[in-house]
């Protein structure tokens, strides 16, 4: 089932220790989707004519590769989107993702060191924001993409917050 974000409690305030894990926005779906169309369909078409003029028509049906592959690509894209999501901790922020090979990435509010938050003309276009999280090591810098512009200003800040409280005892 793809639902849209989830609800988002206080940090840590899972039950029994479990944290809450937060869904990305379904736009981010929607534009990876949107991509995908827009290079598989001309590539269809371009694959089609071009086997069809110099090779024939039995060779043009290899035209339809680039649409089996959109069908695929389409459930897959999916899946990935399903599979990222975030939790804000009482020290630390976790961030889930992939399908096949799972990675989860644990980053210490102590040691953030830069949030950004950066915006393509693209995602602007499906109101649409990546944070982007730069630590003491370069190994565990992590992002967030798809969010929405005002989530990713208010996790922002927050992590901004969080960073300075904990790294004010180095």
């Amino acid at each position: 089932m793809e639902t849209g974000t989830e609800e988002m409690a206080e940090p840590g305030a899972g039950t029994g220790g479990e944290p809450v894990w937060t869904g990305l926005p379904r736009g981010l779906l929607k534009l990876r989707r949107l991509l995908l169309v827009l290079w598989l369909v001309p590539m269809t078409v371009v694959v089609g004519v071009l086997l069809g003029v110099f090779a024939g028509g039995t060779w043009a049906a290899f035209a339809l590769l680039p649409l089996a592959t959109l069908a695929w690509g389409w459930a897959m894209l999916g899946r990935n989107w399903r599979s990222w999501r975030y939790a804000e901790r009482a020290d630390d922020l976790l961030i889930s993702r992939g399908v096949l090979w799972r990675e989860e990435t644990v980053v210490p509010y102590g040691r953030m060191q830069l949030v950004e938050v950066t915006s393509g003309p693209l995602e602007r276009k499906f109101g649409l924001a990546s944070l982007q999280l730069h630590t003491a090591a370069a190994a565990t810098d992590a992002t967030i993409p798809g969010l929405t512009p005002p989530e990713a200003e208010r996790l922002r800040d927050r992590l901004t917050e969080l960073g300075e409280a904990r790294s004010a005892g180095l």
